[in-house]
């Protein structure tokens, strides 16, 4: 996919993309979009240092661009669009932790080329974490609400990371059968 980097506001093929949207990708242009300032506040709000931890936010993102390729992206929205807010939360969960998984796929190539170093994989799950939809709510909030949940929890992402960069293929990142 097509990646743009940008500060404050852009406009994407889904709408105005700002600091408030956080990292997407948007299915309408096959565009991976990041206001730089999201690394900032991984950094110094959410506790997630490092260039392996933005690298990995990339990844997730170019994740949901192969679902689209592959055809989930579009049958999962076609689904949650006849189901309730709490189910279509729930395969929502799922198509992001999906995406965790093929971020751990990649990072797991990266290894076998050579460009990783020590602790950029802890980077990577330190940041999967930090953005779990439980410590969000925590942070924003002071409590969880998980029928809310979209993303799935930080250990739920952090697990299926690691599935991915185990299992170092597609066929290890079936969320969607129990």
């Amino acid at each position: 996919p097509k990646v743009v980097l940008f500060t404050d506001r852009t406009q994407s093929g889904c709408g105005v993309a700002d600091r408030d949207s956080g990292p997407f990708y948007c299915q309408a242009d096959g565009t991976v979009y990041i206001d730089l300032s999201f690394y900032q506040q991984l950094r110094d709000q959410l506790g997630a240092p490092g260039d392996f931890a933005q690298a990995s936010v990339i990844a997730h993102e170019v994740g949901h661009h192969v679902q689209d390729e592959l055809g989930v992206l579009g049958k999962v929205d076609a689904q949650r669009q006849r189901m309730s807010e709490t189910d279509s939360n729930q395969l929502s969960i799922r198509l992001e932790l999906q995406a965790d998984c093929y971020a751990g796929i990649w990072a797991r190539d990266e290894e076998k080329r050579g460009f990783l170093d020590i602790g950029d994989i802890d980077e990577a799950l330190n940041a999967a974490s930090q953005v779990g939809d439980d410590a969000i709510q925590k942070r924003v909030r002071g409590y969880v609400q998980p029928d809310t949940f979209n993303h799935g929890t930080s250990a739920q992402r952090s697990r299926w990371f690691k599935r991915g960069y185990n299992g170092g293929a597609l066929t290890s990142c079936d969320t969607f059968t129990p």
